[in-house]
């Protein structure tokens, strides 16, 4: 199992997306951009795939116990900080794009398009039959 596959499995029962990685990331000063977090995630055989180091793993997870369970001075519960992200989760609408309502145009009027006749003969070749006489004449004998 590589650190990718690992990096997914907690992304996923975590349920946190790139944004939040990135956060929890900067809890440790380990600045990476959603992009290169991304292209973690991609397919092996995506042009962009990228490898997942040790050191962007092992911070990750040293950010994600501050994450989840707090500091010394600050302790969290983990559970809370879980249910608060799928309250998040479950309150963000589905799609952040704003829906458009599109109408189908209707006119009465309009009048069906004629029906065009496609004529049975042979395009007219692009290039013309080119007789080339380079050389010597040859001798019929």
């Amino acid at each position: 199992m590589t650190n990718n596959d690992i990096f997914k499995k907690l992304r996923v029962a975590l349920q946190l997306r790139d944004d939040q990685i990135v956060e929890i990331l900067e809890l440790v000063d380990f600045r990476i951009s959603k992009g290169e977090i991304g292209n973690f995630f991609r397919n092996e055989e995506h042009e962009k795939y990228m490898e997942c180091g040790d050191q962007v793993l092992r911070n990750f997870l040293n950010a994600l116990v501050i994450y989840l369970r707090g500091t010394k001075e600050n302790p969290k519960n983990a559970m809370d900080v879980i249910k608060q992200n799928q309250a998040a989760i479950q309150a963000r609408p589905a799609s952040d794009k704003p829906k458009t309502d599109f109408k189908p145009k209707t006119d009465a009027k309009k009048k069906p398009a004629p029906k065009k006749t496609f004529k049975s003969q042979k395009p007219e070749p692009i290039v013309e039959k080119v007789r080339y006489n380079n050389g010597k004449k040859k001798d019929n004998k």
